[in-house]
């Protein structure tokens, strides 16, 4: 089958990489794609929300199935205009998408339906006084979020109350984060370990795939301003059997089953960052497509036709699926440019991918590079997420060899940080596998 893979950066990158490998799999094209994307598929020169030019051109091709990677064009209806037109698309609607799309929708979703998550409220513009009182009646550290996309960016960890005002009125009186920021969610900051939980689903079925963990700030040792994501590993010990089974039954089923009621079935990957506490797994945020640099993680480690798994849950097919795993870990690390996430230049040549070795289990996954003749150059904060699979090796190793391949790849003002993985150490018993 021919498929379209919507989006440009290392989540799609990874998709379009995974779906090669996949014996179904035709002609396979990504719109707009990258540098990297063009080594394995057809970039189309059209943007991810020019939902009419991707809608001729699926024609156009013939493609059999499109799936859609950034939350953007999700959040803006892509998948309902698709399917109006008789398509098949990997995604969920517009109003299942409104799970990423708005922080406020998302958390009394979960009041709703009893799925555990921080105590929160939420304040419109000109409510800075409720907001205010909010904040001190609650203890420190608190988290401020923008209601609606911000890139991963619009969260701000708060140590004291007078940090929480600030972040507030620069949300919703000085619109930091533009329209993103018209509402505001205050929570409670919870104490624990991160996970990222990917479960595809057909809107009735669901199938969870190896849990990930997402390092999130920008310096080591979880310090510094919150990013899009500085690198990943899968899969993270932290998450057992007992446990992932107890995250399905608290908080992915509630989940699908609570979008179901509400009349917006959940077709597509549902991401659920949580945070593992002492009273358990709890929701940090919903993403309404894979994430990313989770993506680059998790798909290497899936066995068998990925093509057909997306289409299954596009096509509500999923319950005669069954997946496979490969029994091994990986370990992406994000190489960035210096003032990332804030400015930062572009347009600085790239040295060393020619060393990587594909057979070694090394992939460079492209996040923001285009071509410049022959020379690959930097196009964006988040530039590469330089990916290392150990399948027959315990997760250490891993971490060591991907850290091998950063080593050798270079560019002016590269900046990555040195601990992916590190936290997992601690879970894994010496000498036994991840």
């Amino acid at each position: 089958m021919n498929i379209l893979v919507v989006g440009s950066g290392g989540r799609e990158h990874a998709l379009v990489w995974k779906l090669r490998q996949s014996p179904s799999v035709g002609t396979l094209y990504c719109a707009p794609g990258n540098a990297g994307i063009a080594s394995v598929a057809t970039c189309v020169p059209l943007k991810a929300t020019d939902f009419q030019g991707l809608l001729r051109f699926v024609r156009d091709k013939a493609v059999d199935l499109t799936v859609v990677g950034p939350e953007q064009p999700l959040v803006m209806g892509i998948v309902d205009v698709f399917r109006e037109h008789g398509l098949v698309v990997f995604g969920p609607s517009a109003s299942a998408s409104r799970l990423e799309g708005s922080k406020v929708f998302a958390k009394e979703f979960m009041k709703r339906h009893g799925i555990p998550t921080a105590r929160f409220a939420s304040f419109a513009a000109g409510s800075g006084r409720q907001a205010e009182a909010f904040i001190e009646s609650s203890s420190v550290p608190l988290v401020v979020k923008a209601d609606g996309l911000a890139a991963g960016k619009g969260v701000v960890i708060c140590q004291t109350k007078a940090e929480a005002r600030i972040a507030v009125q620069e949300m919703l009186e000085a619109k930091a984060f533009g329209a993103a920021g018209e509402n505001v969610v205050i929570e409670e900051f919870l104490e624990g370990e991160e996970a990222s939980v990917f479960a595809l689903s057909d809107g009735e079925h669901c199938v969870t795939l190896p849990c990930a963990q997402d390092h999130k700030r920008i310096l080591d040792g979880d310090r510094g301003k919150n990013t899009g994501g500085m690198g990943a590993y899968a899969p993270a010990p932290i998450m057992t059997r007992e446990l992932t089974d107890r995250v399905e039954k608290e908080i992915i089923r509630p989940t699908l089953g609570g979008m179901k009621e509400e009349g917006a079935p959940y077709r597509g990957c549902l991401y659920a960052g949580l945070m593992i506490t002492k009273d358990g797994p709890k929701v940090l945020e919903y993403n309404c497509r894979f994430g990313d640099p989770e993506t680059q993680v998790v798909v290497p480690l899936i066995d068998g036709d990925f093509a057909m798994l997306l289409k299954a849950a596009a096509s509500g097919s999923l319950a005669d699926y069954t997946p496979a795993f490969h029994k091994a870990s990986a370990v992406c690390v994000v190489m960035a440019s210096r003032g990332y996430p804030d400015e930062y230049e572009t347009g600085k040549a790239i040295r060393g991918l020619d060393s990587v070795n594909v057979e070694n289990g090394e992939i460079v996954f492209h996040a923001g590079t285009n071509r410049d003749g022959n020379t690959i150059i930097t196009a964006g904060g988040r530039v590469l997420g330089v990916t290392a699979v150990g399948y027959k090796h315990e997760l250490e190793a891993t971490i060591d060899a991907a850290y091998r391949l950063v080593h050798r790849i270079a560019f002016d003002g590269a900046y990555y940080r040195s601990d992916i993985g590190k936290k997992a150490l601690k879970h894994v018993k010496p000498g036994k596998h991840s």
